[in-house]
């Protein structure tokens, strides 16, 4: 035995950072996976169960190995091959879950986000999970030197990777990813892990070449793994970076700068630099104002829960005189990219604050209230039940109006019909217009009667020709919806499901042509094609 293992402090040591390392590596996983499946409930509960599955396998296989061969040297070995494999994450999770993707959009018909997810989860990380499930049953084995004290001493250890757990929960969330990305704080950590083998392996007499070969492996990944480069093929990124919510990256092209929380799905904020319309849901939300008589009054309020880079902002204030505008954006660091490279004035109002918990705290009303918290399938649940569009409707003036963007345009019984629905039992004027050339779908709601007069009779009053034309589309396109009876409530509101099948929907679309030309030429015909 080695000498190290006389100090039962290290035993508890070990099972202390084990438990830590875990939670990390949970929490490192779904901002992983994240700007590739998104972070929603959905993908939460695969990293969540298939962790469970790792940890409960490893707690079986590690019990059965102490009793059989109650070796120190091989539960550290597991660890520090688990160090290994947690510090690879960052040179080549990216890249597999990539390739699991495109194996995936070619053999699965439905659920391609859960499938996808949980292959990737699979492959990256119920393997050093695993390993580290052996260290409780183990641990548990080289502790007791009698029967007495068995109960005293599995309590022990097992507070000891609570504490741990909890420590590893918080610090990835609130210190690490914040300040160094998701690379590095899977480094950190696997860092933490190797330090404590090493410690074993050369703490006595005995063969050192694996745990050398580990250190080397490690110092090459934090050479080649350190960039939270999760775009890697592009090469013209002006930001790239994360922070508590999101991933966040920013792209600049000839007409405009971009900002994308998600590496696969699509622009959440857009700054054109001619400053005109973008063509995009944004100039199909400019009605709101139109509607709520803009251009008949001296001022407008505007309120934009889900601010983002503050697109939607700039344009009111453009093309709507007197228009003051506040705006709700949860991260943070959005609006700091916002003024650093979208132009967001300094004396633009931005409350950093979720916007249902910011509505429940004022008693401010607006003429226009939009709701743009919606990413691809991230729907906030809060944000989409009746009781929060009482709320809207609550901080609405007389002949105020609201406007949803709805991001995933879908079927019947898709999330889309679900909020109208929900919309709807609480506003009794309800219209929507699909946006030309993507997915989104606008909804206007207002207490208001007449919303389509409304916008007809204020476009002769837009002195910008181009909105005059947006408006006169939006007005020929504007549809009544017919409601139906399926409202969300705050206690019932399944966005997720809703939103996956909108996703499988829009992926199957997207891939068909790619599928048939794989059929057809095969794999040197499908690159080609790309």
């Amino acid at each position: 035995m080695r000498p190290i293992l006389k100090n039962k402090r290290y035993l508890y040591l070990t099972e202390f950072f084990a438990g830590m390392s875990v939670m990390a590596v949970e929490l490192g996983a779904s901002r992983l996976l994240a700007p590739y499946f998104s972070s929603s409930q959905i993908v939460w509960t695969i990293i969540i169960g298939t962790i469970m599955i790792a940890m409960a396998l490893g707690n079986v296989y590690g019990g059965r190995k102490a009793d059989k061969d109650p070796n120190p040297d091989k539960l550290y070995r597991r660890i520090l091959l688990a160090a290994v494999w947690i510090a690879l994450i960052p040179v080549l999770g990216k890249y597999i879950i990539l390739g699991i993707s495109a194996v995936m959009i070619f053999s699965v018909n439905a659920n391609f986000l859960i499938w996808a997810a949980f292959a990737a989860c699979m492959v990256i990380f119920v393997f050093p999970l695993f390993l580290l499930g052996t260290v409780t049953p183990c641990l548990a084995k080289y502790t007791m030197e009698n029967l007495q004290d068995n109960a005293r001493i599995v309590g022990t250890l097992g507070a000891a990777n609570t504490i741990g757990s909890i420590i590893g929960t918080f610090v990835p969330t609130f210190v690490t990813i914040p300040a160094v990305g998701t690379a590095a704080t899977f480094l950190i950590f696997s860092g933490i892990l190797l330090i404590l083998a090493l410690a074993y392996f050369f703490s006595g007499k005995g063969k050192r070449g694996g745990a050398l070969a580990a250190l080397v492996l490690y110092l090459l990944s934090g050479v080649f793994g350190h960039k939270s480069d999760f775009a890697f093929w592009k090469t013209d990124l002006l930001y790239e970076g994360e922070s508590i919510y999101n991933y966040l990256q920013v792209v600049e092209t000839e007409r405009s700068v971009i900002l994308s929380t998600n590496v696969l799905f699509g622009v959440q904020s857009i700054k054109m630099k001619d400053e005109g319309l973008t063509g995009m849901y944004y100039d199909y939300a400019l009605a709101a104002p139109v509607m709520a008589g803009a251009n008949e009054k001296d001022g407008l309020d505007v309120l934009i829960l889900g601010m983002g880079t503050g697109t939607y902002g700039r344009q009111c204030l453009r093309y709507f005189d007197g228009a003051a505008v506040e705006g709700v954006e949860i991260d943070e660091k959005i609006t700091g990219l916002a003024r650093s490279f979208f132009d967001l004035p300094e004396d633009a109002k931005v409350t950093t604050y979720d916007g249902r918990a910011f509505l429940a705290a004022v008693d401010a009303r607006y003429d226009v209230i939009l709701v743009d918290a919606y990413q691809d399938i991230t729907i906030p649940f809060q944000m989409a039940s009746e009781e929060f569009f009482a709320l809207v409707k609550e901080h609405l003036k007389d002949g105020g109006v609201m406007v949803v963007n709805m991001n995933m345009r879908g079927e019947e019984d898709s999330i889309n019909q679900y909020l109208a629905d929900t919309i709807s039992a609480v506003f009794p004027e309800v219209y929507t217009v699909d946006v030309v050339g993507g997915t989104n779908r606008e909804l206007f709601a207002s207490c208001a009667e007449d919303l389509p007069g409304r916008l007809e009779r204020g476009i002769p009053l837009c002195e910008d020709g181009q909105l005059r034309a947006m408006m006169a589309r939006v007005s020929a396109n504007l549809t009544p919806y017919e409601a139906g009876d399926r409202v969300m409530t705050d206690d019932r509101a399944p966005v997720e499901l809703l939103s996956i099948r909108v996703i499988d929907d829009l992926i199957r679309q997207e891939v068909e042509y790619y599928r048939a030309v794989y059929e057809q030429e095969g794999l040197e015909g499908l690159i080609s094609g790309l």
